[in-house]
């Protein structure tokens, strides 16, 4: 048996997301005025928001590659591989608040089976994005 004493821990929280995008200006003003979000940090190829303790960096496609190679970066109209999750206190509320925001949503407020409330909808990039409670 391996003494685990000396392995290092394992990370107790994600530290980033990195959010590949085409139109860096329209995503970018999207998380500023849906998430009410200041830009953390930008130069012209990204900019980061932090959402609690996780950054959030958006990056443009074109620049991908050098994060990812020799994985290749989707385009939107792909298909979503994940949803991000924001717990909410009130989720019809918050519907109300994205809805006069701009955002359309892709489904809900429902009740799921399994004892949730939910609605998502998806940024510019085609990243999807639930509210929950």
């Amino acid at each position: 048996m391996t003494d685990k004493t000396s392995d290092p821990a394992w990370p107790s929280g994600i530290s980033a997301l990195t959010l590949f995008v085409e139109d860096l200006d329209t995503t970018k003003r999207f998380y500023r005025e849906v998430f009410g979000l200041p830009v953390i940090f930008e130069d012209d190829n990204s900019a980061v928001f932090g959402f609690g303790d996780t950054l959030i960096n958006l990056l443009r496609t074109t620049e991908a590659h050098e994060l990812i190679e020799p994985a290749r970066v989707a385009s939107p109209d792909a298909g979503s591989r994940f949803q991000l999750t924001l717990a909410v206190d009130d989720v019809d509320a918050m519907c109300e608040e994205l809805t006069a925001r701009g955002v359309t949503l892709l489904n809900g407020p429902m009740d799921r089976p399994w004892g949730i409330r939910t609605a998502s909808f998806r940024d510019p990039g085609g990243h999807i994005w639930e509210i929950a409670k």
